[in-house]
């Protein structure tokens, strides 16, 4: 019985990653940008320098959350799949920087900005439904 639980949400996650189209990436690209920006002016320990670092963050940023989601099953987005993807949130805001110049961001923002950036996305939603 917890074996048909377990496969019916093992093919609920595989079906939404295979689901996941240029359309969900763009859309996961502008909102992201939009959310990033708003995340790293709230949050302490996190700078991006400029337009350009926040544009090529936020296709960095899309671009993990779309292998995270292919490669792993796990939504990246803090709220996506309980603590796995808040960790894994945090992760990604985190590597970010060592890809990009004048992003910056510390260990404990990057969890802070996490936990930002997953309310700021469930105010503004970047995946279609």
């Amino acid at each position: 019985m917890l074996t048909k639980g377990c496969d019916k949400m093992a093919n609920h996650y595989n079906a939404r990653a295979e689901g996941y189209t240029i359309t969900h990436f763009i859309i996961r690209l502008v909102v992201g940008a939009i959310v990033l920006g708003i995340t790293a002016a709230l949050t302490p320990g996190f700078t991006i320098s400029g337009i350009w670092p926040l544009l090529v963050a936020s296709v960095v940023l899309a671009g993990l959350d779309y292998l995270a989601l292919k490669l792993l099953g796990v939504n990246a987005t803090p709220f996506g799949r309980g603590i796995s993807g808040f960790i894994l949130a945090a992760v990604i805001i985190y590597v970010t920087q060592f890809f990009i110049a004048g992003y910056s961001v510390t260990l404990l923002a990057s969890v802070i900005g996490a936990l930002i950036y997953g309310i700021i996305d469930a105010i503004i939603p970047g995946r279609a439904m």
